[in-house]
């Protein structure tokens, strides 16, 4: 068995895995326990030091 064949067949299976749980967690994170000011506040940051359009 080739190297490529070798690397192929892990990135099929394994690697595949990794980066679904990977997508999963970084989707479920700011959903946690204990987030939501700090989801708030990165979501009112823009409106930071604004002089409403003055």
């Amino acid at each position: 068995m080739s190297a490529y064949e070798t690397l192929r067949h892990f990135a099929d299976s394994w690697g595949l895995l990794a980066m679904m749980v990977t997508f999963l967690t970084l989707c479920a994170w700011p959903f946690r326990p204990g987030s939501k000011s700090r989801n708030r506040a990165a979501a009112n940051l823009i409106f930071k030091d604004s002089d409403d359009g003055e």
